[in-house]
């Protein structure tokens, strides 16, 4: 029994085996909905070894579908549409049937993050890891605990909040969506024209899914980039263009750095983070109740703290989850804390709140 991967996005179908062979294929699946099953078949029909699928979807989000039922719904029945049996990844970490994955949508929905890090953790079976995924469209930031997926949010709006998931990539994702400095708010250009200019990226000919329907090329890309600008090749040099597609990309490089951090802290917390963020404040070391500049009239008006050894410290207040080491909350400051704030763990146990 051979086994066939298929993830269905919305602008790209693609299939795998565990013997390495892959496909993937463009399919705008905003455009053309209806087309779905037939375009499962061909690309099933490549591999024509295949008995069974496992299943993973993100593009249920497309606006061609009311709601992400009707997406699933749909994805689903394309599945099944194409004449072998059927098993879809949910984000509890198991392959669930059709009718399962049909009644309880928002497990299978977007699920394909939870089965990449899954396999990825295999590999990172220690704490602290983290898997960085970037696509076309978003770029997932995974924190690994002990090679286990560990994330606050499981749907893309839980992970949106929490900076886990990006909407970032580096062909779909308009300009003016990375840059916002004295730029056209319009879609005139995309992340892949800035990676086709810097050479990140080979030049497309036949690809025409840009910004205003012409090759993917780099004296396109050139054109589409300088619009950005206000301008066009005659009224900006090709240097000035090639300046802001560096400027563009740092901006991009940029945003997944800012949200990286917080999710560091929390993949260091091991498995003692909570399910859900706290609602209180994060303690940076600059904040740290141990030196006496922190708080006006030093740390004694500020001394109740949920702390044990003086090591996992956090702000006490009653909506917020008590760290699992603090069987009390006592009186005592954060010796650790008061005599070098850089060493305090207050940060391990802060999630991805206020970055």
């Amino acid at each position: 029994m051979a086994t066939l991967g298929l993830d269905v996005g919305g602008a790209n179908l693609k299939a795998a085996t565990a013997t390495g062979r892959a496909a993937s294929v463009p399919f705008a699946l905003w455009k053309h909905p209806e087309r779905l099953p037939a375009a499962l078949a061909e690309l099933v029909a490549r591999f024509p070894d295949a008995t069974e699928l496992a299943v993973t979807m993100t593009g249920e989000l497309c606006d061609c579908f009311e709601t992400k039922r009707d997406g699933v719904t749909a994805i689903l029945g394309a599945v099944e549409a194409v004449g072998l049996a059927a098993r879809v990844w949910a984000t509890d970490g198991v392959f669930v049937g059709v009718p399962t994955a049909r009644a309880n949508h928002l497990k299978v929905a977007a699920a394909n993050w939870h089965a990449l890090a899954t396999f990825a953790g295999r590999f990172a079976p220690h704490p602290g890891a983290m898997l960085l995924d970037i696509g076309s469209t978003t770029s997932d930031l995974i924190p690994l605990n002990h090679g286990v997926p560990s994330t606050f949010g499981t749907t893309d709006g839980g992970r949106l909040r929490h900076h886990e998931l990006v909407y970032a990539g580096v062909r779909r994702t308009p300009v003016s969506a990375v840059y916002h400095d004295r730029v056209a708010a319009e879609y005139f250009a995309s992340t892949q024209d800035v990676y086709v200019v810097l050479g990140r990226i080979p030049e497309e000919p036949e690809n025409r899914e840009t910004a205003d329907g012409r090759p993917a090329t780099v004296e396109y890309s050139l054109a589409r980039l300088a619009r950005m600008l206000g301008g066009d090749r005659e009224t900006l040099s090709d240097d000035a263009v090639i300046d802001f597609a560096v400027r563009v990309h740092s901006a991009l490089v940029r945003r997944l750095s800012e949200a990286a951090p917080a999710l560091q802290t929390s993949s260091a917390a091991l498995g003692r983070r909570t399910t859900r963020p706290p609602a209180h404040r994060r303690c940076p070391a600059s904040s740290c109740p141990g030196p006496a500049s922190s708080w006006p009239g030093g740390w004694r008006k500020r001394r109740s703290w949920t702390c044990r050894g003086g090591r996992w410290c956090r702000w006490p207040t009653d909506s917020a989850p008590r760290c699992r080491r603090a069987r009390r909350r006592t009186r005592s400051r954060c010796w650790r804390a008061r005599r070098k704030p850089e060493s305090c763990g207050c940060r391990e146990l802060i999630a991805g709140v206020g970055f």
